[in-house]
């Protein structure tokens, strides 16, 4: 009975000190600056329907692909490689971003910036690229 009390206790605290030095890992993450995007570039409309379950499901593999790794699964900024960033990676679900034009979120995801790399070379097809931009605004509350 003391030895699974001691097991529990030893659990318990792991489990605890995981937690907390995950929070601390994201507490020193710098929030990212204001990131403007060109005129021209918010108004940028897709060739494609972003609704199109097609179009999404593409989109999603190209998440897992290049995306999920910092942004998570559901665009929380809680990927497995986000703790490790320098910046918080953003939180795509949040009113704030969702109010960002398709041509503001195509724009930032082509040119990229400090830790985030430019798609515009990496995922060379333009409606792959919207489809990410679909992927993105699934991730509503």
């Amino acid at each position: 009975m003391k030895t699974q009390k001691l097991v529990m206790v030893s659990i318990g605290t792991f489990l605890i000190f995981t937690l907390l030095n995950g929070s601390l890992a994201f507490a020193q993450q710098k929030m990212a600056s204001a990131w403007p995007v060109p005129s021209k570039s918010k108004e940028l409309k897709s060739s494609i329907k972003l609704a199109d379950p097609q179009v999404i499901a593409t989109g999603r593999v190209l998440w897992v692909n290049h995306c999920k790794s910092c942004h998570g699964i559901r665009g929380l900024g809680d990927g497995t490689q986000s703790a490790s960033l320098k910046t918080f990676p953003g939180d795509f679900s949040r009113a704030a971003f969702q109010g960002s034009s398709d041509g503001e979120i195509f724009y930032r995801l082509n040119k990229g910036r400090d830790e985030m790399p430019s798609f515009e070379t990496k995922i060379p097809v333009v409606n792959d690229r919207w489809g990410l931009v679909a992927v993105i605004r699934t991730f509503k509350k």
